[in-house]
Parts: C-alpha cells; structure tokens; sequence
C-alpha cells in the first residue's frame, strides 16, 4: 500500500470512532456541580450538606468557646442541615464581627460596651443580648502554693503590683502574674470587679510586670507549671491540675467557686454567658438560640463546667 492510501485509510478509521462514540455528554442536570471531595456542600449552599445546608457563624469569648463548640458538635445531631461554626479571639473580638456583619452571634463573657454599641447603631444593627448561663471565674494558684483563700482587696493589691511577694499573703516567693489578654471580656471584668474593686472611677490598673496569654486553658497550664504563678480562669475551666483560692465575700465568709455557689450567688465573682445578636437574626440563627435555652442545650452548658439559666 502507498502512503498516500495509508493515511488515508488512517483518516477514515479516524472518523468512524468519532462517529460511533459521539460528543462528550452533557453532565446530567441532577448531578451538575456536586462536588466529589467529602464533606463539601454543593455550589452556592452556605454549609457542608448540600443546597439545603445553613450556616451559622458564631464568634467572640474564650471563655465561652469550649461551650461553644459543644453546643455547635450536638446541634448537628438536631439539626443536621445546620453547620454551626464556632471562633475565639475574646469577646471584644465578637462584638466587632457582630458590628462588621462577619458573624450571626458574638459570644461574649460581658456586656456590651456603649461605644460598641453605638459603632453598631451606625451600620443598622441594633445588638440583642441572650444569657445563656453563668459563670464563675476562679482565682488559680499553683498546687505548691499554701495560700487557700484572698480577700478582693489583696488580689486587688497583687494584680497592681501593691504586693509582690507571697509571703504578705501567707506564701512565699516572688509573685508571678498572669492574665488574659485586652480582648478578653474576662479581662474587662476582672480588672472592673477585682483591681478596681467595683469602684465607678477607679484609676486603677494591671501592674507592668503582669503576663498576658491569650486562652483560660494557657493561663491554667502556665499556672500549673509555676510554683510562684496566680491566674484566672472561667468556671469551666477549673481542673486539678491547678488550686482554687476561695475568695472571702461581703459578709467575710471565704467561699470556693463551683456551680453551686454560683448558682445560689454566694461566690463573689460571677457573671452571666451572653450571646448577642441583631435585633432580627435569620430564621436558624433563632431557632439555634431556642434550642441552646432549651433543655438539651442548658444541659450542655453544665456538662462544660458553667451554670445552666434554668
């Protein structure tokens, strides 16, 4: 055979299997766009299960964050369509995503601050406050430390820097200061009710040499680690790894902290969980708040550690 025919011939068995298996088939309208990786939703859905997912966005408190992230793991079981996705970075970190339009809740362990407040008002949103329970936040020493309970005056005095040694106390050792960080709502109460005391005006502040972290499972650790340390935790936080001082109240009573006396408002230094919102949350983030009041969700906030609202 010639060239000339061979490719010819080459040619023609060329067209015949393009005739016999056709064009590519149009990808079937009932499966276009669903994607193969686990755990994807769908093109144009918002959470994990496909075009009928949702998902809620939920942002702030470290305190709350362990909670959090329970109550998000068992709404799956509830609501299975629902992807609940929790982050930390504190509570003035929340309420500046609540303010941005970046989350559907801002988990905070305080209020609101009326400048955040106000930078919310300016972009038409209107924060509505939920407690979702209480928390007791715990003075915590290292094991090795024989101080066992402090009035607020003397944490105020330590936290200042007024007392930098144990041994004023009843310790010993040069005290060493730990904290959470500025963001932290556990801050923000604790440098109002403890360094200040209560007192509206008060001037006073975190001593220089105090150390910043940035979780209560940090301060614990670091605590746990350091003869000489002083921390503060949430409530659900609290371990035996480290030693609660008991905190001597009004009537000179020095009382533990334990959901007990949080709940019956004996230990002095609690505080409501709060989640905020804006004044109209979509229709899941509703029905989530719901569920979180409910039986099942306050369950969950004891099971973690803190004071269940009802």
């Amino acid at each position: 055979m010639s060239l000339h025919k061979a490719l010819l011939c080459a040619v023609v068995a060329s067209l015949a299997v393009v005739a016999i298996t056709g064009c590519p088939k149009a990808p079937d309208s009932s499966t276009a766009g669903v994607p193969t990786a686990p755990g994807m939703g769908m093109e144009g859905s918002s959470g994990p299960t496909g075009a009928n997912s949702t998902s809620i966005q939920v942002k702030g408190s470290d305190t709350l964050l362990q909670v959090a992230q329970a109550l998000a793991e068992a709404y799956k079981t509830a609501e299975p369509s629902v992807e609940v996705a929790v982050a930390g970075g504190g509570s003035g970190t929340g309420f500046q995503a609540l303010i941005e339009g970046t989350t559907d809740i801002a988990a905070a362990s305080r209020e609101i601050k009326d400048k955040e407040a106000e930078q919310a008002k300016a972009k038409g949103i209107e924060p509505v406050e939920n407690i979702i329970g209480y928390d007791g936040i715990a003075v915590i020493v290292n094991k090795g430390n024989p101080v066992a309970r402090l009035t607020i005056e003397q944490l105020s005095d330590i936290y200042t820097g007024a007392i930098t040694d144990w041994k004023a106390v009843g310790g010993f050792g040069e005290i060493f200061l730990l904290s959470r960080e500025t963001t932290s709502g556990t801050f923000e109460y604790f440098k109002e009710h403890i360094v200040r005391q209560g007192e509206k005006g008060s001037q006073l502040d975190f001593a220089d040499a105090i150390i910043m972290l940035l979780s209560n499972s940090a301060i614990r650790e670091q605590v746990a680690d350091t003869e000489t340390a002083i921390g503060y935790v949430g409530l659900g936080y609290l371990d035996d790894s480290v030693k609660a001082v008991a905190i001597f109240d009004a009537g000179g009573a020095a009382v533990s902290p334990s959901v007990d006396t949080v709940k019956d408002g004996t230990y002095p230094v609690s505080r409501p969980l709060l989640m905020y919102t804006s004044q109209k949350p979509t229709p899941q983030t509703a029905a989530y708040l719901e569920w979180i009041l409910g039986d099942e969700g306050q369950k969950i906030v004891a099971d973690e550690g803190f004071v269940p609202v009802n």
